[in-house]
């Protein structure tokens, strides 16, 4: 029997909406969607040494546009503060607030329920499983980033 692949790409789209949404309603309670939280809990998780949005872009994939707004999202909601680099004037890092750090149980706890019904009767094998392919896959696209960088830089 043959896999419609186009239907494997429209479940995995649809698998990442539906945690959004899942997200979205179990943190209702605050003032953070589903991508605020995982962006701030990074940010309150390196809060030492501070975040860039170059790495949020890095680390997540998002565009560097909508991690700005996302940033400033955050900032405005008192979540995040922003200081220049020691080392590099041209450079901005963002460290958790207080207040960040006040609602971290919640974003943890919200994104641990998500997480906890998506794998839901998943075997540990079939976790392992799921972790080779998604990298697969992630590589695959990887390489197709990188060729057409290059294909735009030869031209």
């Amino acid at each position: 029997m043959a896999v419609d692949r186009s239907r494997l790409a429209r479940d995995n789209r649809q698998i990442c909406i539906q945690m959004e949404r899942m997200a979205n309603y179990y943190l209702a309670a605050s003032d953070v969607t589903g991508v605020q939280a995982q962006m701030l809990l990074y940010i309150l998780r390196h809060s030492k040494t501070g975040v860039s949005v170059t790495d949020l872009h890095q680390i997540s994939g998002y565009s560097k546009a909508t991690i700005s707004n996302l940033v400033k999202r955050l900032r405005e909601k008192g979540y995040i503060r922003v200081e220049a680099c020691e080392t590099d004037d041209r450079r901005r890092l963002l460290f958790g607030t207080e207040k960040g750090r006040r609602i971290q149980a919640l974003l943890v706890s919200s994104i641990r329920k998500v997480e906890n019904s998506l794998y839901r009767g998943l075997s540990a094998e079939e976790l392992s499983t799921l972790d080779h392919l998604q990298k697969r896959m992630l590589q695959n696209l990887m390489m197709f980033q990188t060729q057409s960088h290059k294909e735009a830089s030869a031209t």
